[in-house]
């Protein structure tokens, strides 16, 4: 469809408004004015495996609900994530392959590589490192002042978290959140960024990233990302193209998906209020309400895979070649799994039972990671302030892909 037609078959506010087969759940402006939620709800409830002819992105299947996505992600020999992991086709000039991206054994060689990076020895060395900094972004906020959350916290803290476990230069980490935002903000995935301004971004990163490289491998082995991917040997000589996809991959895993999480945290808490005065009672609600705040959010809202072969599922017939999404944001609020999951319940029972972090060989590697910085940050954040107040609009980032934020105005409010 041309762009034209794409924006005049732009879906409603009233998801029960559209014809079912009609209803496209990748439109980008759904997800930036929050309006998705009623369309997952109906798909759910009517459609839970969901053929979309027409988008963005081409003809896509909609995966919606809790148990179903579970299924799907454990079957990677049906459901493959060889072509990618996000709707848009990868441009043959430009295709950045990354072990997410990738089936066993490959997957698992290059993973391994990295994964110790987030062993418990290493956590547990990173939550001084973690709180101190904490601390000092905090100790810095304007009191009294209005100013942007995402920037000053949310950003600050997880950038500066990213340089510390790539070991990059410190005073250039600024680099590392203007290539993750470029990586996910491109005009073929439905974002605002022109295709040649985010290729020439990501060629700037993989040349930084490459001479980087060439310094690590010269060095004895850290335990570093970097250098745990010059010295790994199924890692060590990756083609560019794949050595920029890993980096792309680790860049918004480190990056995109907790500072969303930490916006949102505040988000929500504001809109429930009562949830607050309860954490406000009882600080050891933090490690639980973390794990809802994950939930809640869905930094990134699906995952694809493409059908290896024709298969039965959900009552579907799924050709080869077909594109699924899992939509992580519609089954962390499947009723039939999460009980009264539109509720923001920070003393959930069990609260880790979601899908923010995928499942099986793809569960994110980082999610404990993830977990210690929200639960360091919000442990620091009420040693100090009675309230994170929201004083205005949440901006959402042009993304189906990312639930993000661009900017929430703040102010903060001492004991």
């Amino acid at each position: 469809m041309s762009d034209a037609n794409l924006m005049s078959s732009a879906m409603p506010a009233d998801a029960y408004s559209v014809p079912l087969e009609q209803i496209d759940v990748s439109q980008p402006a759904l997800f930036q004015n929050d309006l998705h939620w009623d369309y997952f709800a109906r798909l759910r409830a009517e459609k839970p495996v969901h053929y979309c002819e027409h988008s963005l992105f081409g003809p896509y299947w909609s995966v919606t609900r809790f148990n179903d996505i579970m299924s799907m992600e454990k079957d990677y020999a049906a459901f493959s994530s060889a072509a990618g992991i996000i709707l848009p086709d990868r441009p043959e000039d430009f295709a950045l392959t990354n072990f997410i991206g990738m089936d066993p054994p490959r997957h698992d060689a290059q993973r391994k590589t990295v994964q110790g990076v987030v062993a418990p020895m290493n956590l547990a060395k990173l939550e001084g490192t973690i709180r101190s900094r904490a601390q000092h972004i905090l100790d810095r906020l304007p009191v009294g002042e209005s100013f942007n959350w995402v920037d000053l916290v949310s950003v600050e803290l997880t950038t500066q978290m990213l340089a510390t476990i790539f070991d990059f230069p410190f005073e250039e980490r600024n680099k590392l959140t203007y290539w993750s935002d470029m990586a996910t903000s491109g005009e073929l995935g439905g974002g605002p960024t022109p295709e040649a301004e985010r290729r020439a971004a990501l060629l700037e990163c993989l040349e930084y990233f490459t001479d980087l490289r060439k310094i690590r491998a010269n060095e004895p082995a850290k335990p570093d990302l970097l250098s745990m991917l010059a010295h790994g040997k199924d890692t060590q000589d990756m083609e560019p193209f794949e050595f920029l996809g890993n980096l792309v991959l680790l860049i918004v895993g480190g990056n995109d998906t907790t500072r969303n999480s930490i916006s949102g945290g505040v988000l929500a808490l504001n809109e429930n209020p009562e949830e607050y005065a309860k954490l406000r009672a009882d600080l050891t609600l933090i490690p639980n309400m973390v794990s809802e705040i994950i939930r809640w959010q869905t930094p990134l809202a699906y995952m694809r895979r493409t059908a290896t072969k024709d298969i039965e599922f959900g009552g579907e017939t799924i050709r080869q070649g077909d594109k699924l999404a899992m939509w992580y944001v519609s089954g962390n609020r499947d009723d039939e799994v999460i009980p009264d999951p539109n509720r923001f319940w920070i003393d959930r029972p069990n609260a880790r039972h979601h899908l923010s972090f995928g499942f099986g060989l793809h569960r994110c590697m980082g999610n404990r990671l993830a977990e210690m910085q929200l639960r360091v940050l919000w442990e620091e954040i009420m040693q100090r302030f009675r309230m994170v107040e929201v004083v205005g609009e949440a901006e959402r980032v042009q993304s189906s892909f990312v639930r993000g934020y661009s900017s929430l105005p703040v102010q903060v409010h001492p004991w």
